[in-house]
């Protein structure tokens, strides 16, 4: 057993710089596992310039200095952004508010009609399976009424934290975006000087990334888009709360949009019972999911998700687990990296055989 450990170490640890690289990513590790809420507007504003990164090139490309497209892009961020919000969140906040109060009547509307399920089809449908998961439904949903509540009543204080985190991740956006070329090379200087194959991964997931965090976003507008449009169409309630909730579901692959449908079934079954509109409004959610996994995730992400759906659901889990929201945002781009250098980290074999090859000879 342990000349087995030994050969595998020799193998996969005698170059100097798979070790640069091993002691990169457990620095990475450390402070991102023990610090990440405190950090927490400083990777917020890492996703913002990643965003925003794209159209300040684009500025730059027809003549505008670095620091101008900056500023102008970041602008026109933050006033889209403003009149989002101002315009989104007061009727948002309304229809969070109404559900919370009516799903006490939501439930027990839902239930009557499940429990009639039994009656109808008997030899498909278990009572005592019914009751007990409408029970546990139940308990969750009024607990997550109660919280939404008393969110609410400190809604003050949240707004004055939310504009506090605001002026420090636009802060601290402009200035990485601004200084990108000198904060890359100020981090580049703590780096091992066998650095090459840091440097490999770090070029690939710094693409993988950026190609990440543009087309999550778009994917989220576009979806959530779709969604209210979809839901005004049909007339169901709390369009808007519903929309919001499919939008962000697309954090969290195959998992979100399963979990997405609870509530959007909840209150088709409270509004319309088991009629046509209720199944006219399952089918259109069904394909605006199947329409965003089959073509507009290959489309944003043909480069960006080259991973196996198990894969992704284990990295969402674990990822998910360490680091909470950003974990699962980031869990696509963490296991590409873990996939990178898995693929990047070299083999003992395969050195000698590069030592060996005919040019390296040549050479000597």
């Amino acid at each position: 057993m342990l000349e087995v450990i030994k050969h595998w170490y020799r193998q996969r640890f005698t170059d100097p710089g798979a070790v640069a690289l091993f002691l990169s990513l457990l620095f990475g590790f450390v402070i991102v596992y023990f610090f990440g809420h405190i950090l927490a507007p400083f990777f917020a504003a890492i996703v913002v310039a990643y965003l925003l990164d794209w159209p300040v090139m684009r500025l730059q490309k027809i003549g505008l200095s670095r620091i101008l497209a900056v500023v102008v892009v970041q602008l026109l961020f933050a006033v889209t952004l403003i009149v989002s919000l101002i315009s989104i969140v007061p009727n948002f906040l309304i229809q969070v508010a109404n559900l919370a109060r009516e799903l006490p009547s939501m439930m027990s509307r839902t239930q009557e009609l499940l429990l009639t399920l039994p009656e109808r089809y008997p030899e498909l449908v278990d009572i005592t399976l019914v009751q007990s998961m409408l029970d546990d439904i139940k308990s969750r949903l009024l607990g997550s009424a109660n919280a939404i509540l008393g969110v609410s009543l400190n809604s003050l204080t949240n707004a004055a934290v939310l504009m506090v985190y605001f002026i420090l991740v636009s802060v601290l956006v402009f200035f990485m975006l601004k200084d990108k070329r000198q904060l890359l090379d100020s981090g580049a200087r703590f780096l091992p000087k066998n650095r090459e194959l840091v440097s490999r991964v770090w070029k690939e997931m710094n693409v993988q990334i950026a190609n990440y965090v543009r087309g999550k976003v778009i994917e989220i507008l576009i979806v959530g888009g779709v969604s209210y449009f979809t839901f005004m169409f049909l007339d169901l309630r709390y369009p808007l709360l519903l929309s919001v909730l499919v939008g962000f579901s697309v954090l969290i692959p195959y998992i979100g949009a399963a979990a997405a449908t609870v509530p959007i079934a909840l209150v088709g079954i409270f509004q319309w019972g088991f009629t046509a509109p209720f199944f006219y409004l399952m089918i259109a959610y069904a394909i605006i999911q199947a329409l965003d996994g089959n073509v507009l995730v290959p489309i944003l992400f043909s480069e960006a998700v080259n991973l196996h759906p198990i894969a992704i659901i284990v990295a969402v889990l674990v990822f998910g687990g360490l680091w909470g929201f950003w974990g699962v945002f980031f869990a696509i781009p963490l296991a590409t990296l873990v996939k990178a250098v898995v693929n990047a980290w070299p083999r003992e074999d395969e050195r000698q055989e590069l030592l060996n090859s005919p040019n390296q000879q040549d050479k000597a």
